[in-house]
């Protein structure tokens, strides 16, 4: 089941964020934000370079100050508390491990300042989290014995022997090869779920915010600019910057007509379109997108709604799907990918063909706040 179909699980903390704002040399890092996450929720802050994300994970953790706003763990401010009197722990990119300690004292070393904490209560403790990422038997390594994922384990159980109600995490699988990376969002995420605690992830990566969240924030220029499931927000972005972003886009200009509710009527040059459209769309140019996985292929002449003439530009056959792009009228130039299955029809490069864009899957699309291409950082944050 998708992380974003499964629900939350009780027990980790919750967080409500009200008008966070930050500003480094008068620079806006984080315009104002709003933002609240369930306890036992994975929730991930996604963006580009430089859109804030990272700012905002930071003041959650108490790194940095806000210049204004609230943040609210189970109900109590802590926008001004130092890290260590908030019920929070962060893992970071780097781990930060202490390489002239073994693993059993990197994880111990946050408890030995805890007096509520007893001796023999430390070594169940680091004996626990240590089980819990599957380390046990490497307890009396170094930390450069280990690989990067081993690191990044010991990292994770130094920052839950604490017992947090919330676990930051700041692109920790930034530093791992694509292999390793993807088969520890997995591990990341069924621990999660067993622990139970409210995780924050910070990452630019898409396939790790699709596939491991239960809800995602997409941020653009210190804002958040969409607000999801995964599915959600990749099936029904709202802007250009959202669609092109998250995944593979196709985008049309169009012109969306007066009239019609949530279906409304656009063009496509002189050809007429039915498509999904945000509330209060305003007429006139606009974006529509479709995903490359919704656009159907069929024997050139073909009619009915949402149909378009086009003419194969490449088809590539990659196993058990086909790539294939589709040159419009107009010169809009789509990308289809379909499942290969025996009898299937097998497209050739130079074939006419019918190109429907159904339209429940063709969406119109609110102006971005500025154009993805054209986006510049706006601090010094990941």
């Amino acid at each position: 089941m998708p992380r974003g179909d499964a629900a939350p699980r009780a027990g980790g903390g919750s967080i409500s964020i009200v008008g966070l704002r930050k500003e480094f040399d008068g620079v806006v890092a984080v315009d104002g934000i709003d933002l609240e996450i369930e306890g036992g929720e994975f929730f991930t802050l996604l963006g580009p370079s430089g859109c804030g994300k990272t700012t905002t994970l930071r003041m959650l953790g108490g790194f940095e100050q806000p210049t204004d706003g609230q943040i609210l763990i189970d109900g109590v401010d802590v926008a001004q508390s130092p890290p260590h009197k908030r019920p929070v722990n962060t893992v970071f990119q780097s781990y930060a491990l202490f390489p002239h300690l073994d693993v059993q004292k990197n994880v111990a070393y946050g408890l030995r300042w805890r007096k509520d904490v007893d001796k023999q209560e430390k070594a169940v403790r680091v004996a626990r989290a240590l089980e819990m990422v599957r380390l046990s038997e490497y307890a009396e390594r170094r930390p450069h014995q280990m690989s990067g994922g081993q690191q990044q384990r010991v990292a994770l159980a130094r920052a839950l022997v604490l017992e947090p109600s919330v676990l930051l995490l700041d692109e920790p699988l930034g530093a791992l090869d694509a292999k390793l990376r993807h088969s520890l969002r997995a591990e990341l995420t069924a621990l999660q779920r067993e622990v139970g605690i409210t995780f924050v992830f910070v990452t630019h990566d898409q396939e790790e915010a699709l596939e491991m969240s239960n809800r995602l924030a997409v941020m653009d220029g210190g804002r958040i600019v969409q607000l999801g499931t995964p599915r959600e927000v990749y099936q029904e972005p709202r802007t250009e910057f959202v669609a092109d972003f998250l995944g593979v886009a196709n985008l049309l200009d169009v012109e969306c007509l007066p009239g019609g509710g949530a279906t409304r009527t656009v063009r496509y040059g002189e050809f007429t379109l039915e498509a999904q459209a945000p509330d209060g769309a305003e007429d006139g140019a606009r974006r529509a997108v479709i995903r490359p996985e919704c656009v159907e292929l069929d024997e050139a002449g073909r009619t009915g709604d949402n149909c378009l003439p086009g003419m194969v530009e490449n088809a590539v056959f990659l196993g058990s799907t086909t790539q294939v792009k589709v040159r419009l009228p107009h010169d809009t130039v789509l990308q289809s990918v379909s499942t290969n299955r025996v009898g299937r029809d097998v497209f050739t490069t130079g074939q006419p063909v019918t190109v429907r864009l159904p339209r429940e899957a063709l969406r119109v699309l609110a102006p971005s706040a500025r154009p993805a291409a054209e986006a510049e950082p706006v601090a010094v944050d990941a």
